[in-house]
Formats: structure tokens, sequence, C-alpha cells
């Protein structure tokens, strides 16, 4: 029975540390976000535009699915299918509606409880290259999720 006892205290409180440092580094851990080339596509300049200016672009799609892998399959899952950490990005709809709702979570991140679970990308990664990673997204839309 003590050995029960010892154990289950161990587990709650390597559970606690656990959940400390995730707290302290963020919910995702430390992460260092992958440079995005973006040559070969037009400069989309400063202000945030509201709609995605490469969709269908095939150069853009190339680019967007590198960047995706670099920056975003850690959390989100490869080819977009969740592994349940993050949003299946599958379910984001193309168009206008799918791109406001981008924009925002892209450029402002997600906190809950102050604990980040997804960061800021805006000023990290490029305009862009953020919209090249829409872009790319775009063609994994599954009306089924």
């Amino acid at each position: 029975m003590m050995r029960f006892a010892h154990s289950t205290l161990l587990t709650a409180a390597l559970s606690a540390a656990v959940l400390l440092a995730s707290q302290w580094v963020g919910a995702h851990g430390e992460m260092t976000p992958q440079a995005v080339n973006t040559d070969g596509l037009k400069k989309l300049g400063e202000e945030w535009l509201e709609t995605n200016p490469y969709s269908g672009n095939k150069i853009a799609i190339e680019i967007g699915a590198s960047a995706y892998n670099q920056n975003c399959a850690r959390c989100h899952g490869l080819e977009g299918i969740s592994g349940g950490i993050a949003p299946d990005l599958r379910a984001l709809e193309p168009g206008i509606e799918g791109d406001e709702w981008y924009v925002y979570r892209v450029r402002k991140g997600a906190t809950r409880n102050g604990i980040p679970y997804m960061p800021k990308f805006e000023g990290v990664l490029s305009q862009e290259a953020l919209w090249t990673i829409r872009a790319w997204l775009e063609t994994r839309y599954d009306p089924n999720l």
C-alpha cells in the first residue's frame, strides 16, 4: 500500500512539474519559425489584405506546402490533419470567411487563460509567406469535417 501511495505521489508531482514547465515555455514549447522564400511572388506591402491574393497560384501553393511543414505541422499535423493538439486545418473553408479567420489567428495567435496556444506570426513571417500557407491550406479543404 505504501509503495502505491509513493508511486501516485511521484506521478502527481511529475505531472505538476510538466504542467508548470509547459506554461513557462508556452503551450507548444519554444519554436523557431523557419524563413520562407517568397521570391517569384507579387509583393503585398505592409497593409494586410483581407482576402488571399495567392489563392489558386501554383507557385504560392508549392511555397506554402513547404512553409506549412516547417512552421505549422508540428502542432496542426502533417497535411493539415490534426492529431488533437490544435485544430484540423482541413476544416478551414476556402474564400473570404476562411480568410478572415485565418488572418486574425496567424496575426494575433491564440491565448487561453494567459497561456499561448498558438504564437503570433505577424512580424515573424511576412504577409506573403503567411498567405502562401493559406493558399496551400485551401487545397486541403475537406467539407466533411
